[in-house]
């Protein structure tokens, strides 16, 4: 049975951006394993304007038919197909990456999600490995536009334990599991991209 891709206009609004920080960070990477693939537009579009990196998409089961359907359409030699992969099981699929992207998932996931987000990506992740991660943030616990203060309030009546995510607690988070911060980029819709290197050995 065929599937549609499934269809996100926030991913097709952010991905020239979004590209325009990636490009630069993952300059030396080679294995890039995205977090939260979400539709799989991303994946496409990043591994058609990349195409020295193997992009590996991954996300929770259901999400894997539609994710499958754009990398089908796509039929790119560097995409691989996506995995099952949920951040609080400690056993990630891959691990010996490179670079590892994630856009749009801190606000949804749980604090303690968040947490394990970054122990996985410390285990996964070689040493002077990449990390970029888009999407809101607040800064000192304070929302930097009203459309944001809107948003928070909208995520946290749906489910109490998302919100958008401090950007220094998630950076001395970061700093605990051994990533260094690298850069901090406004981007469209009050949106972020931070970018941070593993810096264990």
């Amino acid at each position: 049975m065929t599937v549609a891709k499934p269809w996100s206009e926030a991913c097709e609004r952010n991905r020239e951006p979004i590209f325009e920080v990636l490009r630069e960070a993952f300059a030396d990477a080679t294995h890039v394993l995205e977090i939260g693939s979400g539709t799989g537009q991303h994946a496409a579009f990043f591994a058609s304007v990349l195409p020295a990196l193997i992009w590996q998409p991954s996300d929770r089961a259901e999400h894997l038919p539609g994710i499958a359907a754009w990398r089908d359409a796509a039929g790119l030699p560097n995409l691989r197909p996506p995995l099952v992969l949920d951040v609080d099981v400690p056993d990630w699929p891959v691990t010996g990456v490179d670079a590892l992207f994630s856009a749009n998932t801190l606000h949804i996931m749980s604090w303690d999600s968040v947490q394990s987000f970054f122990r996985g990506a410390e285990r996964v992740l070689m040493p002077g490995g990449v990390l970029a991660v888009y999407g809101p943030f607040h800064d000192t616990g304070r929302p930097t536009a009203d459309s944001n203060a809107r948003f928070d309030a909208f995520l946290r009546e749906r489910d109490p334990l998302s919100g958008i995510r401090d950007v220094e607690a998630v950076h001395e988070l970061a700093n605990r599991h051994g990533f260094s911060s690298c850069a901090d980029r406004e981007m469209p819709a009050n949106n972020r991209t931070l970018v941070w290197r593993h810096s264990r050995s």
